[in-house]
């Protein structure tokens, strides 16, 4: 297939996986000033956290505030006994249950598979939601915190795009959703702002989705393309011969190490992150590890340009790479709606793109035109050849 058909594939791709991403930022400025003492913005998911602490009765009234994902989605604000992070929190979830009907239920985090509803280790009270204008969800609820756990409590929060059964579907694994976590002082006076810290080991495993990220766009999502385009139009001049097939085979080489260097990452991450699955994104990467390494034993198994075979050879040879780079292409999107990260490195890599395909469809215009100029002298030659 032409390069420059692929090319305008991969715009198509470009169109069809590209989304705009804007979050509402919830503020203590901007919240309804309800009755309570104390106000954090949480750092993470533009969440708004009201409450009040009454310590001779050692109970929590709380209003935590976020925006829905979307008009089926769910929020949760949970503390955490035992651990920083999901698993031990007793959680509260908000979600509408149809006919407008907005349920808040306690779910006991056990895993990160799966939740059902169930009771948790503290007494709660005064459970209740409501979402307001914006697609903004609040819950509502008094808990018994028990006097052994202190005035500085491990808080989690999330939300969700969708509830089935009655139980809230796992959420994005985003920046954000994965770092939703942090400390809250109970008895810290309004306007402070509260202790949040950092959520533990979230920040190094961010670093190795990052590095995760990196290495299979530039492997997947760059170099294999490039390759492609050197193999293609570098050969079509004189002094490309046999320059380009070096440069191809280098690329490619050097794509294929860097892509099983993202994807040894990649089942690292997988086996850390027990229960966190990404089946479309991982299945592709699967796919595309295999259908590599099949192309890397084309550089072995390549026939003499005499040999019957040869054709056939081509035919398998360029179909596996169109693959390649269709497919590594949608799994680095995949692989950014995942990560979520700021908007201008979605955008980088999608000019990247468009220049590779410009350079693509240039270099095949180029090509054409030299075609038809050389058998246009090819015709006059032979013309000649007769008339003498």
């Amino acid at each position: 297939m032409a390069l420059w058909l692929w090319s305008c594939l991969v715009v198509l791709i470009i169109l069809f996986v590209q989304k705009t991403q804007s979050q509402q930022v919830l503020t203590c400025n901007s919240s309804p000033k309800l009755k309570f003492d104390h106000c954090n913005e949480l750092p993470k998911l533009g969440s708004v956290l009201q409450w009040t602490y009454t310590p001779t009765k050692s109970t929590l009234s709380i209003a935590f505030a976020a925006v829905l994902p979307s008009a089926d989605g769910w929020i949760a604000w949970a503390i955490n006994p035992t651990s920083t992070g999901m698993v031990g929190a007793q959680a509260l979830i908000a979600f509408q249950e149809g006919a407008g009907a907005v349920s808040v239920k306690t779910f006991n985090v056990t895993s990160y598979k799966s939740i059902e509803p169930s009771e948790i280790d503290f007494p709660v009270s005064n459970m209740s939601a409501e979402v307001v204008d914006g697609g903004v969800m609040r819950l509502f609820a008094t808990i018994k915190v028990p006097p052994e756990i202190g005035t500085v409590v491990n808080q989690v929060w999330q939300v969700g795009a969708a509830v089935e059964g009655g139980v809230p579907l796992v959420h994005d694994f985003a920046s954000d959703n994965l770092n939703s976590v942090g400390t809250l002082n109970l008895t810290t006076p309004s306007g402070s702002g509260g202790a949040v810290a950092g959520g533990g080991d979230g920040g190094s495993k961010q670093k190795k989705r990052n590095i995760h990220g990196i290495l299979n766009a530039v492997s997947w999502g760059v170099l294999f393309p490039v390759g492609v385009i050197l193999a293609r139009y570098v050969k079509a001049f004189e002094f490309g011969d046999p320059a380009w097939f070096y440069l191809h085979i280098g690329c490619q080489v050097s794509a294929y190490a860097i892509g099983v260097a993202g994807w040894a990452t990649g089942l690292k991450l997988g086996s850390q992150s027990k229960g966190v699955v990404h089946n479309y994104h991982r299945n592709i990467g699967i796919a595309l590890f295999s259908l590599a390494t099949l192309q890397m034993f084309a550089l072995f198994l390549r026939p003499k340009k005499e040999h019957k075979l040869r054709i056939y050879w081509s035919v398998y040879h360029r179909g596996v790479g169109l693959s390649i780079i269709v497919l590594g292409i949608i799994n680095v999107f995949k692989g950014l709606d995942i990560l979520n990260p700021d908007k201008k490195w979605r955008n980088a890599y999608t000019i990247a793109l468009i220049v590779l395909g410009v350079v693509a469809v240039v270099f095949e215009a180029i090509s054409w035109v030299r075609f038809i100029v050389k058998k246009k002298k090819s015709k006059r030659s032979s013309r000649n050849d007769q008339t003498f």
